[in-house]
């Protein structure tokens, strides 16, 4: 499957001839494939370099004058490293930006920790007109970015390394809306980005062991689809959330502010419980913390031994 970040270049190709606003700044990333926009487009393409509080506040002048910036880079950099230029440039004057990063959670998993990021869907939802997006396929990235990037929001997508390879149609795409990827009774599993491959593989284990198991998959995370959580768990009464995002503050906390005061429903969760030291590849880090099909298996033996 095309990889998202090639979308990402192929999107700003598509918008930039026809929307003169349209404003790509980069921190040194993604080059070659953005030289198609940058011919395209000319005066509207800058490469700021290793700078990223800097890449934030030019993107604050693009945006005051009246352009949609547009800021690209690796996620820790961008979201952590440039965090108080975007709460006092963006949340602060009410200005709009289209945020772009690449390798979140651990994709740069042989790069080490320094390129790790699971907290930046925490950071960004703080933000009262933050839009959180985790797009898992290219047209989940091509529809949504089209819907939200000219809104006078703080926008943030987060594009994994990995596609999930899981096929949608267009008009299950759209923005704040969850998809339910399968029926189910007995099991929720509510899964983000990559992991929603391994949570559809998980459920067809489980139904051949006579457990029917609900997948219910998430593009968009602020505004959260809470009505299709609660749906579903009223069903199934249980609720396993697959996320690479932090333990302490990602979707496991939006299901439960979703399904809160509902009693009989029980929960458990696969995510980064703390920082991640060491290196190897990305199915390395995976399987380490759970991030396999054999992971959603044994935690849903909580309940189905």
């Amino acid at each position: 499957m095309k990889k998202l970040r090639l979308q990402f270049a192929d999107t700003m190709l598509e918008l930039g001839p026809h929307d003169p606003k349209l404003v790509v700044m980069v921190g040194d990333i993604s080059h070659g494939i953005l030289q198609p926009f940058a011919k395209a487009c000319p005066g509207r393409y800058y490469n700021v370099g290793i700078c990223e509080p800097t890449i934030v506040n030019m993107a604050a002048g693009i945006s005051k004058s009246g352009l949609i910036p547009v800021v690209h880079t690796i996620a820790p950099f961008i979201i952590e490293r440039a965090y108080e230029q975007i709460k006092l440039d963006f949340g602060y004057q009410n200005l709009p930006i289209n945020l772009i990063s690449v390798g979140g959670a651990f994709d740069y998993s042989q790069l080490g920790c320094s390129h790790h990021c699971y907290t930046d869907v925490s950071l960004i939802s703080h933000f009262a007109r933050g839009r959180i997006f985790y797009p898992g396929s290219p047209l989940e990235f091509d529809l949504l970015f089209k819907e939200a990037y000219a809104q006078n929001t703080i926008n943030y997508f987060k594009l994994p390394e990995v596609p999930h390879g899981v096929e949608f149609q267009p008009s299950q795409i759209k923005m704040g809306k969850g998809i339910r990827v399968r029926e189910g009774r007995d099991l929720t599993l509510v899964s983000i980005g990559t992991q929603l491959k391994n949570a559809v593989s998980a459920s067809e284990t489980l139904q051949s062991q006579g457990l029917s198991c609900e997948v219910l998959y998430f593009p968009t995370l602020k505004p959260f689809d809470s009505d299709l959580v609660r749906e579903s768990v009223r069903k199934t009464k249980r609720v396993l959330v697959i996320e690479e995002l932090s333990a302490h503050d990602g979707v496991f906390n939006l299901v439960l502010r979703a399904t809160a005061g509902r009693e009989g429903i029980q929960y458990e969760q696969i995510a980064i419980p703390d920082f991640v030291h060491g290196y190897g590849t990305y199915e390395d880090l995976c399987k380490r913390l759970g991030f396999c099909v054999e992971g959603i298996l044994q935690r849903a033996k909580v309940w189905f031994p």
